[in-house]
């Protein structure tokens, strides 16, 4: 397996994704992957649906033989203060109160679910809200509302918080009926 990829990270991340697939799914086809019309990754035929997420230098992947699925895995950064106006409702910037751990963690939940639907034009503040947000034993149970000019489904993730890094997966997903 090579890379065309020419920044050392970028292509240590790309293949330590692709080398995650094959651990976990001996027989999964990373070869086979092609982008979508949507730059998702895919399988022809949807043989898996899966989700590769990396924050150097981490690395994340998550697989599903019937249902597309999403993750997000991100490095704790002081800078994310700075810019949570662009993916944060007024609202949800008061529930994290500024904590920068929280805040990584609501990008990796919207990019989670960002990543489980799959199409482009999304505003992660209009089209992916968080409505519910619990503290569990391992991290966060999240909730998000995935709006698409097609539907509006109810996300839920899980996740994983430790010292540094912050990852999100998609767990489950329901109708939504906006009545």
């Amino acid at each position: 397996m090579t890379s065309e990829i020419k920044n050392e990270k970028r292509r240590i991340e790309h293949l330590a994704g692709r080398f995650l697939l094959k651990h976990l799914k001996e027989d999964f086809p990373i070869l086979n992957i092609r982008p979508d019309q949507h730059d998702k990754p895919r399988i022809e035929n949807n043989q898996y649906h899966f989700s590769i997420s990396h924050s150097w230098p981490y690395v994340a992947v998550s697989i599903d033989p019937n249902e597309d699925t999403g993750i997000d895995i991100q490095t704790i950064r002081q800078g994310i203060q700075k810019i949570q106006h662009k993916f944060l409702s007024a609202e949800e910037q008061q529930l994290f109160n500024n904590d920068t751990t929280l805040l990584t963690l609501a990008w990796s939940a919207k990019e989670a679910a960002y990543k489980w639907r799959g199409k482009r034009g999304v505003d992660f503040i209009e089209h992916i809200p968080i409505i519910s947000f619990e503290k569990n034993d391992a991290g966060y149970n999240i909730n998000i509302l995935s709006k698409s000019v097609d539907d509006t489904k109810l996300v839920h993730l899980q996740s994983v918080v430790q010292a540094d890094f912050t990852c999100a997966f998609v767990t489950e997903i329901e109708e939504w009926d906006m009545e």
